[in-house]
């Protein structure tokens, strides 16, 4: 036989190995997808005398972003403040709630809210707030000023509440 058919053969014959050795070794294990948390709140808070604008979104997961004119803050909330708000949101039968409470009169200084759960949106004005939904806006009103206060006090600290 001829060297240069020869070396031929046996370079097909090493690369093939090479090539095959691959698929000889433990199967790849296939990585599970992870879901991204869903949004549970969309809470935005607008003009009036209530503090600045504020825009809060909380996620399943607890993790949650405080966004006023100023920052943008990430905090953690445990499962106990989950289920508080949830609860808070049960007893207030937002799913029944009107998607629009509009103030009798319009002023110049009434502070606008939107809250967003489970797919539905609600908006109200100052004086136009179901006594139904107020809990809800008393629990996210004190989440952002928690978080806004923490922040005032020590501005460098990453807040976990």
């Amino acid at each position: 036989m001829d060297i240069k058919i020869w070396m031929t053969v046996c370079a097909c014959i090493v690369i093939t190995t090479v090539l095959l050795s691959g698929c000889l070794g433990q199967k790849t294990q296939m990585v599970p997808v992870v879901e991204p948390p869903a949004v549970l709140v969309d809470y935005q808070r607008m003009g009036g005398t209530a503090g600045p604008d504020a825009h809060l979104v909380i996620f399943d997961n607890g993790a949650a972003v405080i966004s006023t004119r100023s920052a943008s803050t990430e905090i953690s909330l445990n499962k106990t403040d989950l289920e508080r708000i949830t609860g808070l949101f049960t007893n207030a039968q937002f799913s029944m709630l009107q998607t629009n409470y509009p103030a009798p009169h319009a002023w110049a200084d009434l502070t606008n809210y939107s809250i967003s759960y489970h797919s539905k949106t609600v908006t109200v004005q100052d004086t136009a707030i179901p006594p139904a939904i107020q809990p809800v806006l008393d629990e996210l009103n004190r989440i952002v000023s928690s978080v806004e206060t923490q922040k005032a006090n020590r501005p460098f600290v990453n807040v976990k509440l």
